[in-house]
Order: C-alpha cells, then structure tokens, then sequence
C-alpha cells in the first residue's frame, strides 16, 4: 500500500462529515483522529466512524477524488457512503438548476 493511497470519510460525534486522504492503513487513521493526534476539523467533534473508504493506485487521484468529495453536498456525500450511484448521478444532474418556485 506504499504507492497509492486511500480517500476516507469520516462522520463525526455532530454528524457532520470529514474528507480525508492516507498513505497508510485507514484503521490506523481513524485510531489518530479519534485519540486527537490531529489538530483538525475533527479534534473538537469526536468520537468519528469511518463511513467510506477509497482505495486508488496513484496517491494524485486519491488527491483528485478528496478534492472533489469535498465539494460535494451533503445528500451527495451520504448516496457515495450507501453506494447508490443512482442517487449520485441524479443529485449531479440537478447541480446548478434553479429550484421551482412555490
């Protein structure tokens, strides 16, 4: 697991959500957040669960993936941890239209 790396998400003690990127074994990573070795988003919204985890060969499209969850909605983030590609193609066909007025 030298060469790549692994795109994980946490949900935090709030339920918000946290994107993150190892090189190393994500068990181990959720251990570190979870025993605050990180001053991140994280340290104040413990304990964390690991929801989703990634693995991809080349460490810059793990990068590229982190980057681009990131960005993503809350809805959009929760469908990628159920494994519902339907909802994501849906909820990514919806990006940037108006919503109707009632």
């Amino acid at each position: 697991m030298l060469e790549g790396a692994c795109v994980y998400i946490l949900r935090c003690a709030d339920r918000s959500y946290y994107v993150g990127i190892t090189r190393g074994d994500p068990e181990l990573r959720l251990a570190q957040h979870n025993v605050g070795s990180f001053p991140s988003y994280t340290i104040t919204r413990r304990p964390v669960e690991m929801v989703f985890v990634e693995w991809f060969e080349r460490i810059t499209d793990a990068i590229e993936s982190e980057r681009q969850i990131k960005r993503w909605s809350r809805a959009k983030k929760e469908a990628l941890i159920r494994g519902d590609f339907a909802a994501l193609r849906m909820l990514a066909s919806r990006k940037g239209r108006s919503k109707p007025c009632v």
